[in-house]
């Protein structure tokens, strides 16, 4: 009996050590796996900041080091993060097309993945940032708008949103100066400030940059003494800092303005020559563009002819080679985002059944990571497919012309009862005529490119409306309307600024986009009722008196 007790007893206590070991198993097992996720994130964060690093040192080693990354790397949130860097080293070269097409890539399996919050925020920041580079500046900054109007965001203690937050203020600050609002930009970028922490090196890289863009719309505004003391301050702190060719170059182009309104010509053309050649053996295109620009414009105003055609040839081979990229890269991005929505909305019938609405709509179009924005309210969908129509019928002859249906609710639903007319809402063709305001104050027009066809994308408006809206409004076609624009822009710089006088009529005529020298003193004398030359020595005598 004491021997069947004393082997019970021993079980007992044999089984308890074995349970003791399978928890503290359990236990290392567990805190293993927390310890190895946290280095993994720990790792990337490292990784993914030097690849960041590198796009603004060298575009090309910043694809091969971020492409590296990604073949090894699996986690959905690191593979957009690298996306999105090696998207950006592309644009700086200025090839949109593979811009686009490595921010489009996805993996199928991504269609079973749950996506986090920051998934949505960051594939939505990606679309704005490929519309800004394109020069489609009103998606961008509709897209930016809503993303900011999310408190949720804005209150996030969590870094990867706060970084985010951070460059979504940036962006739009751009948008924003494009259109020449500098009080609207500068605000965005102090709120940019207020989202870094400078822990590493994308948040010093993009406080940098902060400053640079903060000093150019200073100098925009006239606040000369407050721009010379700080873009001077940024070219000391960069020359004394590891290599910063990118930001550097960029420096150097901005101050060279400074010097070119001062009429100091050869301290501008020194400024520009050491930015070039910081930058002139890499791959950053769109700052060479603006360097060589700037150089020609300095070089003509000391009428150095060599120089100004040597340089003016460089800027202009590049510039039409990224430019006819950025045609390609806007036909891309609009074919794959109508395709996405075709599938999102097809994706939407099939599972709204089972779950909410607009969780699975963010679902579907981040398979593609184009179209988070254009999805989250339904009424949408329809004006998103009427932006992009008139590139699928750019290639097509021109339907009809139609009327507005008496019977519909809709103010731009058409029919087609009545083909020799063609009628707008009222509330359409105010808000079309708001939108040529806010691009006649932009000196956009002045883009040899500038076409009926790019104006309404950048609008977001029906091609036959805009060119009805045009004609019947300010008395012109489209072409007379963008020439008038642009004769009269020309005609205030020469009255405002001595500098353009000593212009050739040649170098004023691809300054204000025109394809000939004849074509615009053509235009010219239509508008003044003078010629080119004769106008500048209207201005030159008054300027004497």
């Amino acid at each position: 009996m004491k021997i069947i007790q004393k082997n019970t007893k021993n079980n007992l206590l044999f089984r308890d050590v074995i349970e003791n070991k399978g928890k503290i198993l359990l236990l290392i097992l567990v805190f293993w796996s927390v310890t190895m996720n946290g280095q993994l994130s720990q790792d990337f964060s490292i990784l993914s900041d030097k690849a960041f690093q590198k796009l603004y040192q060298n575009s090309d080693e910043c694809i091969s080091y971020a492409q590296g990354i990604l073949v090894n790397d699996q986690d959905a949130e690191h593979q957009i993060v690298l996306q999105n860097i090696i998207s950006q080293a592309f644009a700086m070269k200025g090839d949109y097309v593979q811009s686009v097409n490595t921010f489009s890539q996805k993996e199928d399996s991504d269609q079973s993945r749950k996506l986090s919050y920051f998934m949505q925020i960051f594939s939505a920041y990606n679309l704005a940032d490929q519309y800004q580079n394109l020069g489609l500046y009103n998606q961008s900054k509709k897209i930016i708008t809503d993303l900011l109007s999310d408190q949720k965001l804005l209150k996030s203690s969590d870094l990867k949103l706060r970084i985010t937050t951070a460059k979504l203020y940036q962006l739009q600050a751009l948008n924003f100066g494009i259109n020449k609002d500098y009080s609207s930009a500068l605000k965005d970028l102090d709120k940019s400030d207020q989202y870094l922490d400078h822990h590493n090196e994308e948040n010093k890289i993009i406080a940098m940059e902060n400053r640079i863009f903060r000093s150019f719309y200073w100098m925009k505004q006239n606040k000369m003494s407050e721009y010379k003391v700080l873009i001077e301050n940024i070219i000391n702190e960069l020359n004394n800092q590891e290599s910063q060719p990118f930001l550097l170059g960029l420096a150097y182009e901005n101050i060279s303005q400074y010097y070119f309104l001062k009429q100091d010509y050869k301290t501008a053309i020194q400024q520009l020559e050491i930015g070039l050649s910081l930058v002139e053996d890499l791959p950053f295109n769109n700052l060479k563009i603006k360097l060589y620009e700037s150089l020609s414009r300095n070089y003509f105003a000391l009428h150095d002819d060599a120089k100004y055609h040597q340089y003016y040839k460089l800027y202009n081979d590049l510039k039409t080679k990224t430019d006819s990229s950025t045609k390609e890269g806007i036909r891309y991005i609009v074919k794959l985002v109508e395709n996405n929505q075709n599938k999102s909305i097809e994706f939407q019938k099939q599972t709204s059944l089972r779950t909410l609405l607009p969780l699975m709509i963010f679902l579907s179009l981040i398979i593609i990571g184009l179209l988070v924005y254009f999805i989250v309210e339904k009424n949408k969908n329809k004006d998103l497919k009427k932006q992009f129509d008139f590139f699928e019928r750019q290639s097509r002859k021109p339907s009809p012309i139609t009327i507005v249906s008496k019977n519909s609710s809709d103010p731009e639903k058409i029919t087609t009862k009545d083909p020799g007319v063609s009628r707008i809402s009222k509330e359409k063709e105010d808000e079309i005529l708001q939108k040529l305001e806010e691009f006649e104050l932009s000196d956009r027009y002045l883009n040899k490119n500038m076409s009926l066809s790019v104006l309404s994308s950048q609008m977001e408006v029906n091609t036959k409306y805009l060119s009805e809206i045009i004609n019947n409004n300010k008395e012109k076609n489209f072409n007379g309307y963008i020439n008038k624009l642009r004769i009269n822009h020309i005609a205030q710089l020469l009255k405002n600024d001595p500098t353009f006088l000593n212009y050739k009529v040649s170098y004023l005529a691809e300054y204000a986009g025109f394809s000939s020298h004849s074509a615009f003193t053509t235009v010219f004398k239509s508008v003044t009722g003078m010629s080119p030359n004769t106008y500048i020595q209207e201005i030159s005598k008054s300027k004497t008196l």
